[in-house]
C-alpha cells in the first residue's frame, strides 16, 4: 500500500481554519519513512487562531443550545465513519509518523471506542441530577453542568489522531466548541479525522484546525479559550499552565512519563519477554506511557534479560504499509538524535547494549533498532531522563520492595507494569506504584483503553485527567440551583427570631441521623 495520493493531501487541505491558505507561508509534511515530500501545510497566524475562536463561540451558542442525545448521534455516526474508512486513516497515520500498521490501528480503534463511549455516557452525565438538600422537604437542590465555552486543544505528533480528537470528543458532546492546533509534523492526520467528524454531521466552525508554530497559534489559544487541553512534554506542559493559570481558565495535560516496570521472581518470564516488546517499542518507544525501565528481582534477572534480549533482536524492523512488522522509523531527525545520544552516553559511561543499539540508514533516514541496555547508572543521561524512543534499561533488584521503591523514584508518575505470579500479589505491588495508571500482567493498553476510567499522571506527569466521567465534566461548569420551598431560612411570619433561632439548632442536629448526610 503506498502513502496517501496527493488528491488527498488536496482535498484536506480545504479544511484549514486559515483565510486565503493558498497565498501563506507553507512548510512542508514529508514521508517518515522514505523523507520524500508529500504535501505542504499553510503556517498558521495568531491572527487566524483568534478569528477561528470568535467563528466558534457564535457556532457554539447554537450547538449548547441542541440536547445531549441530540450532540450524541453525530458521535454515533462518526464512530461508524472512522470505522468505515480506517484504513485511509491508518495509511495517513503511517505516512506522517512512520508508525507500524498495528501502532497506527492502535490509534484508529481507540477513536471509535471513545466516541461510542461518551456518545452513549453523555446523555446521562450531562442531564441536571437532584441532590440532597440542606433542608429535607423544604430545600430542592439541583446540579446542573454547563459547557465551558471554547476550549482549545493542542496535540502532539506521536499519536496525531486519536489525541487530536478523543479528547475533543468529549469537549464537544458536552456542548462545547474546540479549536485545534495539530503538531506541524502531523497535521493532515488531524485533518483525516476531523473531515469525518464534518462528514458525520458536525458543523464546520465548532471545530476548526489550526496548524502553526506552538510560540505563535498556541499562545492564541491559551489566551483567548475557556479551557486548554494539552497534550506533550512537562516542560511545554508547565509553561502553558502558567499562561492558563495567568487567566485563570482550566488546564488539564498528560505529560512525560520515565514508566517501570517491575518483575518478580513468580512471573512467567517467556510471557513477560513477549509483552514486554509491546509495552517497550509500540509506536517504536514513542508513547508517553511506554516502559522505560524494568526491575527485576535478582534471582530470575539473568534468564530474564537472556529472553528479552532475544525476543527483540529477532523484532522486525521495516518501512511498509502492511500488517506483520513490529516496529516502523521514528518520526524525525530530532527523535534519532535523542535516541543514539542517550545510547551513546549510556555505552561510554559504561552500560552494556543487550539488543539492538545502532540507527538503521539502510532501512530510511528516521530508523533506529529497539535496543535494550543493562548496567545503566544514574550519571547516564537515559536514566531519568525521558527518551521517548526505543530504548530501554533493565535493573536487577534485590527484593520487591527495592523494586517498589526505584520504580517511585522519579518525579514522573505516568504509567507503570507489574508482572507477578499471582494476580492478588501483582495488584498488591500495584497499590503502592505511583502512577496514574497501572496495569498488571500488561504494559499499557488495558489501563488506557479502559475509557469509563480515568488516565493522567501524577507528579510531573501530568494534571488533570481524560477518559471516564472526569474527561468529560472537566469541559463543563458546574452550577447549584436550590430552591427553597414552603417557607425560607428566616422562619414563619410572625415568629419571633429567638424562637426560631432555638428550632433551628436541634432540627440540624436531628439531620445527622438521616440517611446521606
Amino acid at each position: 500500500m503506498p502513502a496517501p495520493s496527493a488528491a488527498t493531501f488536496a482535498r484536506l487541505l480545504d479544511l484549514v481554519a486559515i483565510d486565503d491558505a493558498a497565498s501563506r507561508p507553507t512548510r512542508p509534511v514529508v514521508e517518515a519513512f522514505t523523507g520524500r515530500e508529500l504535501a505542504t501545510i499553510p503556517v498558521g497566524t495568531a491572527a487566524d487562531a483568534k478569528a477561528a475562536i470568535a467563528r466558534a463561540r457564535v457556532a457554539q451558542a447554537d450547538w449548547a443550545a441542541r440536547s445531549a442525545e441530540d450532540r450524541a448521534k453525530v458521535f454515533h455516526r462518526y464512530r461508524d465513519l472512522v470505522l468505515a474508512n480506517r484504513n485511509a486513516l491508518m495509511d495517513m497515520a503511517q505516512a506522517e509518523t512512520g508508525k507500524s500498521r498495528a501502532a497506527a490501528q492502535e490509534e484508529v480503534l481507540d477513536i471509535a471506542l471513545t466516541s461510542r463511549f461518551y456518545a452513549r455516557l453523555a446523555p446521562k452525565a450531562l442531564k441536571p441530577k437532584r441532590v440532597q438538600g440542606m433542608l429535607p422537604g423544604l430545600t430542592k437542590t439541583v446540579v446542573r453542568h454547563h459547557p465551558k465555552g471554547v476550549v482549545g486543544v493542542i496535540s502532539p505528533w506521536n499519536y496525531p489522531m486519536t489525541l487530536a480528537v478523543s479528547d475533543a470528543i468529549a469537549a464537544v458532546l458536552a456542548g462545547n466548541a474546540v479549536v485545534l492546533k495539530p503538531d506541524s509534523q502531523t497535521p493532515y492526520c488531524a485533518l483525516a479525522c476531523v473531515d469525518l467528524l464534518y462528514q458525520a454531521g458536525l458543523p464546520r466552525d465548532l471545530f476548526a484546525v489550526v496548524p502553526g508554530p506552538g510560540s505563535v497559534v498556541g499562545t492564541a489559544i491559551v489566551e483567548n479559550t475557556e479551557y486548554l487541553m494539552f497534550t506533550g512534554s512537562s516542560d511545554t506542559g508547565k509553561l502553558l499552565a502558567e499562561q492558563a493559570g495567568r487567566r485563570l481558565i482550566g488546564f488539564s495535560a498528560e505529560l512525560g512519563g520515565k514508566n517501570p516496570m517491575i518483575v518478580t521472581k513468580g512471573a512467567n518470564l517467556r510471557e513477560v519477554a513477549d509483552a514486554a516488546v509491546r509495552a517497550c517499542f509500540s509506536n517504536s518507544g514513542q508513547l508517553c506511557i511506554s516502559i522505560e525501565r524494568i526491575y527485576v528481582e535478582q534471582p530470575v534477572a539473568d534468564e530474564f534479560i537472556r529472553l528479552f534480549g532475544d525476543r527483540v533482536k529477532k523484532m522486525t524492523l521495516a518501512p511498509g504499509y502492511e500488517f506483520g512488522i513490529e516496529m516502523g522509523s521514528l518520526v524525525s531527525e530530532a527523535q534519532v538524535k535523542t535516541v543514539s545520544g542517550h545510547v551513546d552516553d549510556a555505552v561510554v559511561k559504561g552500560a552494556t547494549v543487550v539488543a539492538g543499539g545502532k540507527a538503521r540508514p539502510d532501512l530510511g533516514p528516521l530508523f533506529y533498532e529497539p535496543t535494550v541496555l543493562t548496567g545503566v547508572t544514574d550519571e547516564m543521561e537515559c536514566a531519568r531522563n525521558e527518551t521517548f524512543g526505543p530504548l530501554v534499561s533493565i535493573y536487577p533488584v534485590a527484593h520487591v520492595d527495592e523494586a517498589i521503591r526505584l520504580a517511585n523514584d522519579t518525579e514522573y508518575g505516568l504509567n507503570a507494569s507489574v508482572w507477578a505470579g499471582s494476580k492478588a500479589e501483582g495488584e498488591a505491588i500495584a497499590a503502592q506504584v505511583r502512577a496514574g495508571t497501572v496495569n498488571v500482567d500488561e504494559g499499557y493498553a488495558p489501563a488506557w483503553g479502559s475509557t469509563a476510567a480515568p488516565m493522567g499522571g501524577m507528579g510531573v506527569s501530568g494534571v488533570g485527567r481524560r477518559h471516564g466521567l472526569d474527561g468529560m465534566l472537566k469541559y463543563t461548569e458546574s452550577q447549584t440551583v436550590a430552591t427553597t420551598r414552603v417557607l425560607n431560612l428566616g422562619g414563619p411570619r410572625g415568629l419571633p427570631p429567638k424562637v426560631w433561632a432555638k428550632v433551628m439548632a436541634p432540627f440540624i442536629k436531628v439531620l445527622q441521623y438521616l440517611p446521606g448526610r
